[in-house]
């Protein structure tokens, strides 16, 4: 595994955004919550953050409601990237806040959309080259904008068809650390089953589900600690001892023996070339 000197903070989706009226809820998203971690990770609050909606539908609200997230937070350097074409990444406005960015942030939406129109241009190979050679530059995403992150990505697939061949269609993603497939919403909309075909598929990865409002911290392209208030399931495919993916057709129900998986949650840190984990005790404040 070569050296990575980047963070990448991968987010399962619907991370809190300090937008309730509580105010006990905001404080504690000021203090806890995911986005703070990224800020933090950045460089602080006087970190550039640069917001890129592209996967999302609505990416004008989508933008305003990240900018109105990390403003909460103290941040007073943000800048919304609103690319919607190929074009849009090749610009020379675009490639200056990419180069200068101390935060790439990518919003939810359509993972396709971000591999369609950033894929294998200027600002990609600009992403891609900062993120290993440059100690603190901090790429996050939430929901398509982490599922993007791997090669393998999952552009697709129906949690009520899992373990059926075919419920999961994968992608080229934005090959960012090609040792993992990422999911996400991974509780909430039961993709237990989606995850699974996709490390039969690609048995050699580390299959990764984020629970909505939790993410991992990957340093170095190898140490993950993860952070907020859920879960995040690990499948580990390597000591399969029964994996019938090649030879089924389409619509037929898989057989999958010896899946590894691991349960980890707040503070918890795995090791992705070892494949360790280090659990964090009990009595640990949370992070």
């Amino acid at each position: 595994m070569q050296s990575i000197k980047g963070t990448l903070i991968p987010i399962g989706g619907n991370e809190d955004k300090g937008i309730e009226e509580n105010e006990q809820y905001t404080l504690e998203f000021i203090d806890e919550g995911i986005l703070f971690h990224v800020v933090k990770e950045a460089g602080g609050i006087d970190a550039k953050i640069v917001v890129i909606p592209t996967a999302s539908s609505i990416p004008v609200e989508v933008g305003e409601n990240y900018m109105d997230a990390f403003t909460k937070l103290g941040c007073t350097n943000i800048h919304i990237l609103d690319i919607r074409s190929k074009e849009d990444s090749e610009k020379e406005t675009s490639i200056e806040l990419i180069k200068t960015a101390d935060c790439v942030m990518f919003s939810g939406g359509d993972q396709s959309k971000i591999t369609d129109k950033i894929g294998n241009t200027i600002i990609h190979t600009i992403l891609a080259e900062r993120y290993k050679s440059e100690e603190g530059f901090v790429i996050a995403g939430t929901s398509a904008g982490a599922m993007a992150m791997a090669n393998e990505m999952i552009a697709g697939g129906s949690a009520t068809e899992a373990f059926i061949k075919g419920a999961v269609s994968m992608y080229k993603g934005l090959g960012l650390i090609p040792e993992l497939i990422v999911d996400t919403h991974f509780i909430k909309r039961g993709r237990f089953g989606r995850q699974s075909e996709a490390i039969a598929k690609f048995p050699d990865l580390l299959g990764i589900g984020l629970a909505e409002d939790t993410g991992m911290i990957i340093k170095n392209g190898n140490d993950c600690t993860i952070i907020g208030s859920g879960m995040v399931i690990l499948f580990d495919g390597r000591s399969l001892t029964h994996n019938n993916e090649k030879v089924l057709k389409e619509g037929t129900p898989m057989t999958m023996a010896n899946l590894t998986v691991h349960v980890l949650s707040n503070g918890d840190i795995f090791d992705l070339k070892t494949r360790k984990v280090s659990v964090l005790p009990i009595e640990a404040p949370f992070i």
